[in-house]
């Protein structure tokens, strides 16, 4: 048991471009392509055009990081809102599978979320999840994915791991986040991907399976979440 696949996340353009040139080099990494809600900022609508160039890479797996962040303040809301429409239209055309990010800002990104969810032809998941139950519920209904990472170890986040032993086990995969959210005993130092394996191991205990019953689950998660990852 240990890690067999990274996918790269890019957060804009040229972060993208370099998620994809990775995922060239090395047979084990895939790509994540999209533009972010805190750098829409400079977003230009031309840009979707480059987005499905790279979406068309046999390994560009998903759409994102997109969708809402509240909590800093580099892009206007409506910035946010223009380059997240533009893209959820994109992904409705590749019928790409999206990752979200959403800081701060649940209740507003599932509400704008909620009419597209019966037309979607791709999965969605919700990256480094951090809502209320209320919004895990609302995501379930939606045939949400939930990524779950670092924070699920930390010792003041009983809420979180409460809402996680609720989740269906079957829409539950396990993340990273590098270099940030560094799971326990590792906190404080720059995240990396080995240590994925924390994180699953509070998973496992959640669900009173071993680690690797958990591994397994979430690895066919992923690979259901990602088809090219098979």
């Amino acid at each position: 048991m240990g890690v067999e696949r990274l996918v790269v996340v890019g957060v804009d353009l040229e972060t993208s471009q370099l998620a994809l040139d990775l995922a060239e080099r090395f047979e084990e990494v895939y790509a994540v392509v999209g533009i972010h809600p805190n750098h829409s900022a400079d977003y230009k609508p031309d840009w979707i055009g480059a987005l499905r160039t790279m979406l068309a890479h046999p390994k560009a797996v998903a759409l994102g990081e997109i969708g809402l962040d509240y909590h800093w303040d580099y892009a206007t809301r409506t910035q946010q809102y223009d380059s997240l429409a533009d893209q959820l239209k994109l992904a409705a055309e590749l019928a790409c599978p999206i990752v979200f990010h959403c800081r701060e800002a649940y209740e507003d990104l599932l509400d704008i979320l909620g009419p597209h969810a019966s037309l979607r032809a791709s999965s969605w998941v919700l990256h480094c999840f951090a809502g209320s139950a209320q919004d895990a519920e609302r995501a379930i209904e939606m045939d949400c994915y939930f990524g779950v990472d670092g924070p699920l170890t930390y010792k003041n986040a009983q809420e979180l791991r409460d809402i996680v032993q609720t989740l269906p086990r079957d829409c539950i995969v396990v993340e990273t986040d590098a270099p940030y959210l560094t799971p326990v005993p590792h906190r404080g130092k720059p995240n990396r991907a080995g240590y994925v394996s924390h994180v699953n191991s509070m998973l496992a205990s959640l669900w009173g399976v071993s680690m690797e019953e958990a591994a397994r689950q979430t690895t066919e998660n992923a690979k259901r979440l990602f088809p090219k990852l098979q």
